[in-house]
């Protein structure tokens, strides 16, 4: 039997994949979409629309001047109804949104195909930043700047993750399904644009029928430099430093980036959408999004950007019971929503949570048993270091190198005392920042 890969600590919540069985289903063409002008990390883009305007589907309605950025297009045809600030999935302050009412019609705006084996990097990059491509697993850091790294910064491997280790979704495992050839070929361009020779596409063990397509896909196209490896099922799996470390066997030294080793990382749904910009031309006004948990019908829908949460539930026959929470992406990461929020990019799943699961366990006094030190997979001591923030000492969090935490949440699943150990941790990161 051959050995998986993995990594250090770690744990087995259940999957609950209720989808992943579930072939994608294009979505029901939305009545209206709110466009968030701030759905990545970087700057805000500002309008290039005003209120009045027609827009068609792929037009260009945002845009910034930073080079830590994204352009937003509009998802649908239609009329410019309102420009202001909208609620947010990721800030309960809200961000700046245009809203588009549809005129049913579904025209599309399109940019010329390119070849890849003929356009040069600089051009290939621009495409991918002019299609508004994010990283898709949920970080949203803008794609183009990500394959942008530092002068004098030698990347030798892309590393795609297909791990999606986190439960409930399934968005990525259906895509890899579906349309390996497309995450293929997408992943060759980033190799391209980035000078590499080798290319790694991780995926758990437990979807065996994405890594059967993902190889067949490799069959017919192949020249060597791709391998697809079999991971073991365990989160946090997908983390980039721990793909990273688990693949290529190379660690991100604290403070630093994967550039500085000469790795990579992107999403499966990233390489494909990277694919559509440049094969075919298409901006980034759709994704592939699991809704599942307490819902009627759990489904993979490949959605319009801004379409409504609640939209999307409804095509999934609403609600299961009482609803306690609404989270933006998996029942471990997910961040519970305060009102109908619009789809943005970097949300892979919408995992609804009913009232009786929803209770917060009480919480008791640390009994030093150390099973979060056990399991942390950066090595780290949580539960000093939420006690540290949770007491303001914040000087002493960093010592303990707090900034290395990736907040997976696996600290919190096994602790005994139920301590939210990741809010703790959250916030004294927050308040650091805060101080420069």
């Amino acid at each position: 039997m051959v050995k998986l890969k993995s990594f250090r600590g770690g744990i087995h919540p259940p999957g609950l994949k209720l989808t992943a069985g579930k072939a994608i289903e294009v979505a029901k063409l939305p009545a209206s979409v709110t466009m968030l002008l701030h759905q990545h990390i970087g700057a805000p883009c500002t309008p290039v629309v005003n209120e009045g305007d027609l827009v068609r589907a792929g037009q260009k309605i945002g845009d910034a001047d930073s080079f830590l950025s994204a352009p937003v297009h509009a998802s649908i045809s239609g009329t410019v109804t309102e420009i202001g600030v909208q609620p947010s999935p990721l800030t309960a302050a809200g961000v700046q949104g245009i809203k588009i009412e549809s005129d049913g019609k579904d025209e599309r705006e399109v940019m010329e195909a390119m070849d890849p084996d003929t356009a040069s990097p600089h051009d290939l990059i621009a495409r991918i930043r002019e299609a508004g491509i994010v990283g898709l697993g949920g970080a949203a850091f803008p794609t183009a700047v990500k394959l942008t790294p530092p002068e004098g910064k030698a990347i030798d491997t892309v590393i795609l993750n297909g791990a999606e280790c986190e439960p409930g979704i399934t968005a990525d495992h259906r895509l890899m399904v579906e349309q390996p050839e497309k995450i293929v070929k997408g992943m060759k361009v980033i190799m391209k644009v980035l000078g590499a020779e080798h290319g790694f596409i991780g995926i758990e063990a437990n979807k065996r029928d994405a890594i059967q397509r993902m190889r067949e896909a490799l069959e017919e196209d192949a020249d060597g430099r791709i391998s697809v490896l079999a991971l073991k099922t365990k989160y946090p799996q997908g983390e980039a430093g721990i793909l990273i470390k688990t693949i290529v066997n190379r660690e991100t030294p604290s403070g630093s980036h994967s550039y500085d080793i000469g790795v990579i990382v992107q999403n499966v749904a990233t390489a494909k959408a990277i694919h559509d910009a440049v094969f075919e031309g298409v901006a980034l006004i759709e994704r592939v999004v699991t809704v599942t948990g307490d819902v009627q019908e759990p489904k993979n829908l490949l959605a319009r950007v801004g379409t409504s949460f609640y939209e999307l539930l409804d095509h999934c026959g609403g609600f299961k019971g009482d609803v306690g929470k609404i989270l933006a992406g998996g029942s471990m990461l997910g961040v519970a929503e305060y009102q109908n929020v619009p789809l943005i990019k970097g949300v892979n799943c919408i995992f609804v949570v009913n009232r009786e699961h929803a209770r917060l366990p009480e919480e008791r006094a640390c009994i030093r048993c150390g099973s979060c030190i056990e399991i942390c997979p950066m090595g780290l001591i949580p539960m000093m270091l939420g006690q540290l923030a949770r007491k303001h000492r914040f000087n002493e969090c960093e010592e303990y190198h707090i900034f290395d935490c990736m907040e997976c949440g696996s600290c919190t699943y096994v602790c005994p005392s139920k301590l939210p150990l990741v809010q703790f941790i959250s916030y004294g990161k927050e308040r650091l920042k805060r101080r420069g």
